[in-house]
């Protein structure tokens, strides 16, 4: 007699089996038809054996069901719960039984002190605590991570190589409560959040470490990517001879031949243009609010009148600033040019109190434009090789900042301003408020993956691969009340929560830039009335009028250029048009009240009726990024 091997029913198995068993009993006809069709398991005897009785068919279905007990359908249930459905409080409890680390360090404490406790304890950051008047280091002031103390030593290297030193020892002795991120600016989850809440949100703004606070105001620690891969996995399943078989000894160890692999083929065109450096052409455009006048402003048509919108850019509330200065390249030593522009938003609210709204946005976009050209014309006085040096876009606003509170300017704004590196091709910058960036790039969706891809329209329909590569975070005390640099005629107290912020406070970051990008740098009456999808919309058919793409033809494009052919000279001339066709396309939708502006799709969101565009001053800066600088005669081919 031969058997046949035993084949152990899944969870889902034996609930079927137990249905279909059931279903069989209910009558004699299908108690019958259960014998013909019984799921026991037989061997070739079993054939020949005579039909069971119906008792010794209930015995054994009875015997099946003991095999799906209660604990074997919780353990199936706990494994068929998604990871992205836990709350993360479950995260953290697992995390702190299998080890507690109190993930805390004193304000004053150094650099040195913080590696070593990052790395003894196996952190990726640390709440930042100070005394108490009764003396304990529980109150938080900030969070510290392993990357801040990266850029801590980055930057503490960089200064002792300009200055020619060979002690490095100042950087370790530094107090990270000057480098730390204050709280006022931490983002946290809460307890009854699941995993994929979390995780989304840390991929979305860059988090490395999420502090997870309690509805009691404490924290309860702090989670990062790492705890919840973690999560769930036994000790078995991350060691042990099992674990090494399966997941180690069959790849582990590189063969002393191995090399990087070549970039991929569609790449090439782009790493040849890395080697050389690029140039912005950059144009600008400004628009007043519609129903504004020398000597007020109407919150409607009918406020303002029988007159024509408003189109003199004197009465416009927003700055801006283009400056392009000759700095000393901080790793060389080399003077290059250097590209630097800003807008800022005067809060219309200081009109009710007699303060004019303009006079603070116009004052510091000027002392930013100030303090660049005085770098750019300072001399060397001193030894210590910090004369004519890049100057951060942060550093540029906080300077800028403080000279219109030394003026006793009163008022506020929002503010951006950017720099452009020509050599790296980097484009760095400093957000506070509603202003920001966007940048445009044409990416090949057969090549770039799916998450790139134009998944509205069908390829076979596309004409375009432009996408919006990059976006600006904002920066929102509650919905249309951004933060803002701003100053009363005194300091407030550090108490007071105010919209009121410094230029340390703002969204500062780099991205990198290509040729054939479009930077579209605007205030906020650009993004509350035209949406993003338009924006890149309108600037392709820029590109194509004046032919810097045709067909969306890529390749084409790439082709020209290694020609030689950047249409430099035309981007130069035309850019301005594009930052004109966005104003006055955030002027038409601002005034369009049978549309949902962008506005008005977040007021609702935030519970306040609103419907149609949102009548504002608009400023668009706009910067194309060549090949070729503007002043170079031999960039003049066809098109």
């Amino acid at each position: 007699v031969s058997f046949r091997p035993m084949v152990i029913p899944t969870f889902q198995q034996k609930q079927v089996q137990k249905q279909q068993q059931q279903r069989a009993l209910s009558t004699p006809t299908n108690f019958q038809r259960c014998n013909s069709r019984s799921l026991r398991f037989y061997s070739s005897a079993s054939f020949c054996a005579a039909p069971p009785t119906a008792a010794q068919d209930v015995m054994e279905i009875e015997e099946r069901d003991e095999l799906v007990s209660k604990e074997d359908e919780q353990i199936e249930e706990h494994k068929r719960r998604r990871l992205s459905d836990v709350p993360i409080q479950e995260v953290l409890d697992a995390k702190h039984a299998f080890r507690w680390v109190d993930p805390v360090i004193r304000r004053d404490a150094t650099v040195k002190e913080a590696i070593q406790t990052v790395i003894e304890g196996g952190m990726s950051g640390m709440m930042v605590v100070e005394a108490t008047e009764c003396g304990q280091h529980k109150r938080v002031v900030g969070l510290l991570t392993s990357r801040d103390l990266l850029r801590i030593m980055a930057a503490g290297i960089k200064e002792h190589e300009s200055s020619h030193s060979e002690n490095y020892g100042e950087v370790l002795d530094r107090v990270i409560g000057d480098y730390m991120t204050p709280i006022s600016q931490v983002i946290y989850g809460r307890p009854e959040e699941t995993v994929g809440v979390c995780r989304t949100l840390m991929a979305k703004l860059g988090i490395k470490c999420l502090p997870i606070l309690s509805k009691q105001g404490r924290v309860e620690g702090l989670v990062t990517a790492r705890d919840m891969n973690d999560f769930g996995l036994s000790a078995t399943d991350k060691g042990g001879k099992k674990s090494y078989l399966n997941n180690i000894s069959e790849r582990v160890g590189l063969s002393s031949d191995t090399s990087m692999a070549e970039p991929p083929t569609y790449m090439h065109a782009h790493l040849a243009l890395e080697q050389s450096p690029l140039f912005v052409n950059i144009g600008m455009h400004e628009l007043p609010h519609p129903w504004k006048t020398e000597d007020s402003l109407g919150f409607s048509e009918r406020d303002h009148g029988p007159r024509e919108p408003s189109m003199d850019p004197e009465l416009s509330e927003d700055a801006y600033f283009v400056t392009r200065v000759n700095l000393e390249d901080e790793r060389d030593q080399t003077l290059r040019d250097v590209t630097y522009f800003g807008v800022a938003d005067g809060v219309g609210s200081w009109r009710q109190y007699g303060v004019s709204p303009k006079e603070f946005s116009h004052r510091l976009m000027e002392e930013c434009e100030n303090i660049l050209l005085e770098a750019c014309h300072r001399d060397k006085d001193r030894g210590d090789g910090k004369f004519r040096r890049v100057i951060s876009p942060a550093d540029v606003l906080q300077q800028a900042y403080e000279r219109v509170k030394a003026e006793n300017i009163i008022g506020s704004s929002t503010a951006c301003v950017a720099l452009f590196d020509c050599v790296r091709h980097q484009l760095h910058f400093s957000n506070l408020g509603d202003s920001g960036i966007i940048v445009l790039r044409h990416i090949d969706s057969d090549v770039a993956g799916t998450l790139k891809r134009d998944r509205t329209t069908p390829r076979t329909e596309r004409t375009t691969d432009l996408r919006v590569a990059f976006i600006s975070q904002q920066q929102l005390f509650s919905f249309n009340h951004p933060y803002q640099l701003g100053w009363t005629g005194e300091d407030l107290t550090t108490k007071e929560r105010s919209s009121f912020k410094s230029a340390v406070d703002s969204c500062t970051t780099s991205i990198h830039v290509r040729r054939g990008d479009i930077i579209i740098m605007a205030t906020d009456g650009l993004f509350d009335n035209v949406d993003i999808e338009d924006i890149a919309k309108i600037a392709l058919e820029w590109e194509q009028k004046w032919g810097f793409i045709r067909g969306g033809d890529i390749v084409a494009r790439e082709r020209r250029w290694e020609m030689g052919n950047s249409l430099t000279l035309l981007s130069s001339e035309r850019v301005g048009e594009l930052a004109q066709e966005l104003c006055n396309k955030a002027r038409e939708l601002s005034l369009d009240n049978t549309i949902d502006s962008p506005f008005a799709q977040l007021a609702k969101d935030n519970d306040i009726m609103w419907s149609g565009g949102m009548p504002d001053d608009c400023t668009v800066i706009v910067a194309h990024v060549v090949g070729r600088s503007a002043d170079d005669m031999m960039d003049v081919g066809d098109m």
